[in-house]
């Protein structure tokens, strides 16, 4: 959203030259955005199926293992400063730290499923 603002004030303010320029900006970046979008899609994957291998010994389905790896990455992101615990900075951390917080989300929903029962 923040581009398209950008991106519109360029075109009204900034002289011909200056406007091109921001719509190439806005479309690099938008080519950004699909590239991070795919590695979130594909390393949520890979959390979730860590998550439902060590939980249960198979994978839930693509789906599925997407939804619990990023949903672990949340859990993780907010629990852990909460409770004042830090796995430390860089992709191998924030890893480890999202297959822990999708085994919370897996044991929550085991949780809830057994108390509909």
């Amino acid at each position: 959203m923040r581009q398209l603002h950008i991106l519109i004030a360029a075109a009204l303010l900034a002289p011909p030259a200056l406007a091109q320029e921001a719509t190439e900006d806005a479309v690099a970046t938008g080519g950004n955005a699909l590239v991070g979008l795919i590695v979130t899609l594909i390393i949520g994957a890979i959390v979730g199926w860590l998550a439902s291998v060590i939980m249960k010994g198979g994978g839930s389905g693509l789906v599925m293992d997407i939804i619990l790896g990023i949903g672990g990455a949340l859990v993780a992101g907010w629990l852990f400063p909460l409770i004042g615990v830090s796995f430390g900075a860089g992709l191998i951390p924030s890893i480890i730290a999202a297959v822990i917080g999708a085994i919370i989300l897996i044991l929550v929903v085991r949780l809830l499923r057994g108390a509909a029962r």
